[in-house]
Order: structure tokens, then C-alpha cells, then sequence
């Protein structure tokens, strides 16, 4: 028999499910229980929910019957009552993870960030008492799966859908699990186990952390042959005098004219990029090369001579992914730009070609950026070349391009889906790109709420990238304090650490610093107060020690000590 305390704990109770189709209720009806499924029937179809009760409960929606492809399957959970926040998750890199308070408004942002809207898992946590409720999808390699978060505090509402995308035949959502947790990060950790064990690809753990120096934020797209080489020899002295694991040396966007052309060179690159490939192994550094695989420019020779190479849009022409109109155009010339359609197999073989030939000249990082072009659209929408396939089916033909031809080279994915890309990627970056202030839209927040939010994964499904640390004396808005704390916290993580700042020029403090932290090794570090954390704090655990970051001039929560805005401490 089907327990209805199943559907509760930690002081929620999430009530009876209803059954959904395409985003609509199929049933208004209470459901028949045959064995452990409830049943509802509607016409000549049934929806049928199994319900497997264990360690976590498991739960597994499908329909019988004839009828139309479907949209999406899944299930609302409403009047829902003791929720004090909840887990808003972001499904790529740059939307964010954070909690919001039930009720919370989409406000006017992009829809893809709004607080209403999120993927893959949530953590319910009580208005009063501690613990968590998680609810998660474990199989992200065929679907992409939502949360549609409604109501008020008082009757809080969510539906938990699986999106079909009209693929023939597919008819059932996938394996959602629920249980409850001591604390939110231990539950999302254990929800990240689930998920590497559902995986069909193992994740891929790099043996130790990813660590080196990218050209983007000194540089960004005005990088020469001469700057790259000046900065090589720099590295390689700085890694040298301080006797210190710096591995990669990453060329980032700047040597390709246009985005899809990846085998042509601005002029400023007349010998390709090759030769500085050779010169950064022969340095003694992993070379590592940026690309975009899924971008394609409008103004660029690959869509002048192959238009029907990117997906279009269901209301006509090309799906236009990004309008660059206004006087901003991104350091290149296009207005616009598209999705290079992966199911289009000369479009295929064209991509395989250009990971073919950067690994060819030597090649062994590969950093590929905007990869949420491939995933963030559904039939209403992309008309692909092929079409019958999931959104997230067409994201992995990518992926299983790139990795088929990079062997086992690294890779970062950016601008990534976080959980589509497990088992393919050895890292993702978590959150927006390094800001040069404390607050606002490129900043620090980025990394302080979303490293923390994602560090669940960090080991389990690959190695978090918190983006690169911020050293240099000059060029941004923040003082010592922050920087030093972003440093430390973003190392703590025991993720990805690389700079861009000019490792010859670092005053003898910041370089010691950074040598520090690269000499340093990860351990794991847990932030207990996840979804508690009184405003601005954020308190995480590490080697034995409790450290906070105090981001306001807010006092400490109880069992804290006062420090001074921007800086850490120890608890006693």
C-alpha cells in the first residue's frame, strides 16, 4: 500500500499529486491505488504513477494509451504548507542557483533566471525547524526536466515536469526521487550520488584540480601573438620561481574573426594559432583553446556559404539565439547569432573537423563556451534538420562530437548545461563571469551565492570552475579585504583555479597569495548553513574549521564572532 507520509518530512507535506500533460491537469478525479500506482483514467488513456518506497522515494509517471505526441509529463503538488524557502536551480552555468521565500514574484528579469522557474532538483526548506525536503530528477541524458514554482507561503504550489518535446513514442517522465536531509547541502550532495550512479557515462573527476592562466579578463579579444608569448614567459617563470602546479596555459576568444569560423585567424594571427600551441607545450604547460561550437555569426563565412547548416526558427528564417543591434558588437562584426543545427551531418562534420584539428596541433584543454545554444529550445520553437529528437538528445550529439574527437583532453564546458554535460565534461563553470565589483549584475555575487549553491556537485559530477581569481592591484572596484577573500573562498571549494591578471607583474603579496592557494590541498569543504544564511553571510567548513564571510556590516549569527565587512575569520 502507498503510504501518504511519503510525500512528507522535515515538517512539509507536499499532499496528494495531480497528474499533468503538456502542462495541464489530466485529472481532476481521485486516483484508483493498484498496487503501488496511482491510477487515473481519462478517455482511452491512463496515467499511471509508480511509487517505489525505500531509502528515498522514487516516482515514475507514464501514460497508456494512443494520442498526440506530448509536450511534457509530470506532476503539481499543491497547498503546500511549512515551506520557508526553496531551492530555485539553475539549469546552465550563468542563471543561477539560490533560494527564494514561496511567493516570490518572476519579476521582470530574464525568464530563464526568474525565482518561479528551475531545473533538475529543489530543497524544501521548513519555516520552522531544520532539515530538507529534496525532490530530484537522477537521469538528465534524455530529457530536460523543470520546476514551476506558484502560490503564496501560506498554500505554496509547484509543478515537476519532465519535457518530451514531442518525440514520437515517449511517454513517461523521468525517475524523480524524494527524501529528507539533516541539512540542504547534505541532501543536494545526496541527490549528486544518486545522480552519478544513474549516469549511463561515469563522471569524469579529474585526478587533481584543473589550475593555470587564461588570457580573457587582461586581455579579452585584443590578444597578439607577441602579448600571448610575453604572458607565456611570464607564467612559466612565476610557476618556476614559486615552485608551484600551474598546468594550463588558456588562449581564450580573440583569434577567430567571426563565431564559426574556427579554421580562419584575424590578421593579427597570420601563422594561425598553431605555433603558439607549441610554444605553450614546449613551456611546459597543457595548452588549452576557447571555441563556442554551437555560435554561428551571421556576418561569419560559415553561415554565408552554409545557411541551412544553423536551426530555424518555427515562425520563419534563422533562430536568432543572441541581437547584438545597438552600437555593442561583442569585439566582432555580426548583428545576430545562430545555433549550428548538429543534426545537420554536414554541420556535424564540420565541427568534428575543427576538434579534430585543434587536437591535432596539440591541443589537451578546450574550453567551450554559450553551450546552452544547443539546449534551450523545444519543438515550439527550433526546427532542426532532423527533428524527432529531445533538446537535450541534440545537446549530446555535441557532446559525444567533441569528446569522440578530443580523446582525453580536458574540457571545461561554460555557459553550460550543469547536468546534461555529466559524464562528457571534466569541469563546469558555476556561475557568471568574474565581475570587477562587490555588488551587481557582474560582480561577486555571482560566485558567493552560486558556488555555494552548486558545491553539492562539485567531486561527484565533475569539478567546479568559480571562474578565474581577480589579483591585480589596479582595474576593478575592490579593496584588499575582498580580494583576499574571494581568493580564499573561491580555493576552498577545491575547484578550478586559474588567473588572468600578469603573473610578472602581481605585487609580492597577491603572488604569494596565489602560490599559496595552488600550493594548498583541496579538501572538502560543506557549507552547513545552506538556505540559512542570515542575508549576506555565508558560513562554510573546512579542514576541521568554520569560516564565514561576513559581505555587509551585518553581525554574525549566533556562535560567530564580528568581523570586519569583506573579511573572514575562524570561529572559536
Amino acid at each position: 500500500m502507498i503510504d501518504p507520509a511519503a510525500f512528507a518530512g522535515a515538517g512539509i507535506a507536499l499532499g496528494p499529486p495531480q497528474p499533468l500533460i503538456d502542462g495541464n491537469l489530466f485529472s481532476t478525479a481521485a486516483p484508483t491505488v493498484e498496487q503501488d500506482c496511482l491510477v487515473w483514467a481519462a478517455a482511452d488513456r491512463r496515467f499511471i504513477l509508480e511509487i517505489a518506497q525505500g531509502d528515498v522515494l522514487e516516482l515514475r509517471c507514464r501514460i497508456e494509451g494512443h494520442g498526440p505526441p506530448l509536450s511534457s509529463i509530470g506532476l503539481r503538488f499543491s497547498a503546500i504548507a511549512g515551506v520557508g524557502s526553496y531551492l530555485r536551480n539553475g539549469y546552465q552555468s550563468w542563471d543561477g542557483s539560490f533560494f527564494a521565500a514561496p511567493g516570490t514574484p518572476a519579476g521582470d528579469g530574464p525568464p530563464a533566471k526568474a525565482p518561479t522557474l528551475g531545473f533538475a532538483v529543489t530543497a524544501l526548506l521548513p519555516a520552522a525547524g531544520d532539515g530538507a525536503l529534496v525532490l530530484g530528477f537522477t537521469r538528465h541524458d534524455r530529457f530536460q526536466s523543470r520546476f514551476s514554482f506558484a502560490g503564496t507561503a501560506a498554500a505554496f504550489a509547484f509543478d515537476v515536469e519532465t519535457l518530451l518535446d514531442l518525440v514520437p513514442g515517449a511517454a513517461a517522465g523521468e525517475p524523480l526521487v524524494l527524501f529528507t536531509a539533516d541539512q540542504a547541502e547534505a541532501g543536494l550532495r545526496q541527490w549528486s550520488q544518486l545522480v552519478a550512479a544513474a549516469s549511463p557515462l561515469p563522471p569524469r573527476i579529474p585526478a587533481r584540480r584543473l589550475t593555470g592562466w587564461c588570457s580573457w579578463y587582461n586581455h579579452y579579444a585584443m590578444i597578439t601573438p607577441a602579448r600571448l608569448r610575453t604572458e607565456l614567459a611570464g607564467a612559466a617563470a612565476f610557476r618556476d620561481a614559486h615552485q608551484i602546479p600551474l598546468d594550463i596555459f588558456l588562449i581564450d576568444d580573440g583569434f577567430t574573426p567571426e563565431m564559426g569560423d574556427w579554421l580562419d585567424f584575424k590578421p593579427d594571427f597570420p601563422d594561425g594559432i598553431a605555433p603558439l600551441v607549441h610554444d605553450i607545450a614546449a613551456a611546459g604547460f597543457t595548452p588549452g583553446l576557447w571555441i563556442a561550437p554551437f555560435m554561428v555569426g551571421n556576418r561569419s563565412k560559415l553561415y554565408a556559404e552554409h545557411p541551412d547548416w544553423v536551426v530555424q526558427d518555427v515562425a520563419g528564417g534563422p533562430l536568432v539565439q543572441y541581437r547584438f543591434y545597438g552600437e555593442f558588437r561583442w569585439h566582432k562584426r555580426s548583428e545576430e547569432y545562430y545555433i549550428l543545427d548538429i543534426t545537420h551531418p554536414d554541420a556535424a562534420a564540420y565541427i568534428a573537423q575543427v576538434f579534430r584539428t585543434w587536437r591535432g596541433w596539440g591541443a589537451g584543454y578546450f574550453k567551450t563556451d554559450f553551450m546552452l545554444f544547443g539546449s534551450e529550445h523545444g519543438p515550439d520553437r527550433a526546427v532542426w534538420h532532423r527533428p524527432g529528437r529531445s533538446r537535450v538528445a541534440i545537446w549530446r550529439k555535441m557532446a559525444q562530437i567533441i569528446r569522440a574527437e578530443i580523446g582525453d583532453a580536458l574540457w571545461l564546458g561554460c555557459g553550460c548545461p550543469l547536468w546534461a554535460s555529466v559524464g562528457f565534461v571534466d569541469a563546469v563553470r558555476i556561475g557568471r563571469d568574474l565581475g570587477v565589483t562587490w555588488y551587481g549584475e557582474y560582480s561577486a555575487e555571482s560566485l558567493l551565492r552560486d558556488l555555494a549553491t552548486r558545491n553539492h556537485a562539485n567531486g561527484l559530477l565533475w569539478q567546479a570552475d568559480p571562474d578565474c581569481l581577480l589579483l591585480r592591484d589596479r582595474f576593478h572596484e575592490l579593496n584588499d579585504n575582498q580580494i583576499e577573500s574571494l581568493a580564499r573562498y573561491g580555493a576552498a571549494c577545491g575547484g578550478v583555479l586559474m588567473t588572468s591578471d600578469t603573473l610578472s607583474e602581481l605585487s609580492p603579496q597577491r603572488g604569494a597569495l596565489f602560490a599559496e592557494l595552488l600550493n594548498s590541498s583541496p579538501t572538502p569543504c560543506t557549507f552547513p548553513m545552506l538556505g540559512r544564511d542570515h542575508g549576506p553571510i555565508i558560513e562554510y567548513r573546512l579542514e576541521g574549521r568554520d569560516r564565514i564571510f561576513n559581505l555587509s556590516n551585518r553581525t554574525v549569527p549566533a556562535g560567530g564572532m564580528a568581523i570586519a565587512p569583506y573579511a573572514t575569520a575562524t570561529l572559536p
